[in-house]
């Protein structure tokens, strides 16, 4: 009795200890659960307050402006939530920019520095053109070069021919009057040592009558064709040539997507060379990792020297639209508009290293480049290849 009454007691004694350590555990839990509200509500909480602007927005970067990390910071950190209307170049210099209900934009944001350049002009009514907006603030913002995609047993040859050099790592075609000539020629594959190709050496693009990143290269090889600068003079004895080498080039796609999936999809069979952007393979590397790492240790990513930068610039038309351009300055947003997207946000590169972007052959700076043709000279260009 004596020893049972005694574990009894003992059990009893245990009892209002064991109660305070279970009212200690909750309080703790109940603070915990409270630093990681605090925490989350203070680092990631969506601004209530923040003001909706709207932009009128053209082609190619409709991932990034999507992306959700992009559209957190510009809440949290700039107070603005954008709504964007997607528009075609060729209209933004043409109609009244306005929204369906009448009202005015906040900002513009061009897929084409040409575009943006024009529109800061005043309007000429004789074609047909809309008053503009006054412009408060704008530049280049996201830049990425043209480039042409290859594959292994392609650019192992054009590196026999002397037009193909490489240089810590990255390919660069160095010799871009050679492989023009190759093309006007009508040389084939076969006879620079690609056994496995039939046909003529060619670079497949998109068709630059109706594609923009078509006009950005055919503005890229009319520029080669004058010795790098373009003027009135020399325009026309280079255009039929251009002509020539647009004839040559057969069917071409109008979306630069489609040609970069068939391009991936086909292979070098189908499409020994194509002409894209940069930003393409880092933008299809973070998004299907297991299908980069299908075809990168065949793929080539070629630049051309020199090469062209296809530049998306904003203008901005409110001071809202002021804020949603200074956010590009952001060091997260240029760094996710890199690593993520593939644009660089400085015309030589930005401070972010490229080595990082998981992408082989990339260059840290883009140094030899041509400059942008003005609207008038790309008109001409476009009117005489529709001929």
């Amino acid at each position: 009795m004596n020893n049972l009454s005694g574990v009894i007691v003992d059990e009893t004694r245990k009892k209002p200890n064991q109660r305070v350590i279970g009212v200690l555990i909750l309080i703790f839990l109940v603070i915990l659960v409270c630093v990681v509200v605090a925490l989350r509500n203070s680092n990631g909480a969506a601004n209530k307050d923040a003001t909706q602007i709207y932009g009128a927005v053209g082609g190619g970067k409709e991932n990034l402006l999507d992306d959700e990390q992009f559209k957190s910071i510009l809440n949290e950190r700039y107070g603005i939530n954008v709504v964007n209307d997607s528009w075609s170049n060729g209209k933004l210099v043409v109609n009244p920019v306005v929204r369906e209900n009448g009202d005015g934009y906040d900002f513009i944001f061009f897929s084409d520095q040409r575009f943006y350049d024009y529109y800061k002009l005043a309007a000429d009514p004789t074609k047909g053109e809309a008053e503009r907006e006054r412009v408060l603030k704008g530049n280049l913002t996201l830049n990425t070069p043209i480039v042409i995609y290859s594959w292994d047993t392609v650019v192992d040859a054009l590196i026999n021919e002397n037009i193909v050099t490489l240089k810590d790592g990255v390919y660069y075609i160095t010799d871009m009057d050679k492989l023009l000539q190759y093309i006007l020629e009508g040389k084939t594959w076969k006879e620079i040592g690609v056994e496995n190709l039939y046909g003529k050496i060619n670079i497949n693009s998109t068709d630059p009558v109706t594609s923009s990143p078509g006009a950005t290269y055919y503005g890229l090889l009319l520029s080669i064709l004058c010795g790098g600068e373009v003027t009135e003079a020399n325009i026309e004895q280079n255009l039929p040539k251009l002509k020539e080498f647009y004839e040559k080039s057969g069917y071409m796609n109008n979306t630069p997507a489609d040609l970069f999936d068939i391009y991936l999809k086909t292979g070098v069979g189908a499409q020994p060379m194509i002409v894209d952007y940069e930003k393409s393979i880092i933008d299809f590397a973070n998004s299907n990792p297991d299908g980069y790492a299908q075809v990168k240790d065949k793929m080539r990513i070629l630049y051309p020297v020199p090469t062209i930068w296809n530049s998306h610039c904003i203008a901005t038309l409110t001071e809202d639209g002021n804020k949603y351009y200074e956010a590009f300055n952001d060091q997260e947003i240029q760094q996710l508009a890199w690593s993520k997207y593939g644009f660089r946000t400085g015309i030589t590169g930005g401070s972010y290293d490229v080595t990082k972007v998981g992408v082989t052959g990339i260059p840290q700076t883009i140094d030899t480049t041509v400059s942008g043709l003005r609207i008038n000279i790309y008109n001409r260009l476009i009117e005489y290849l529709s001929e």
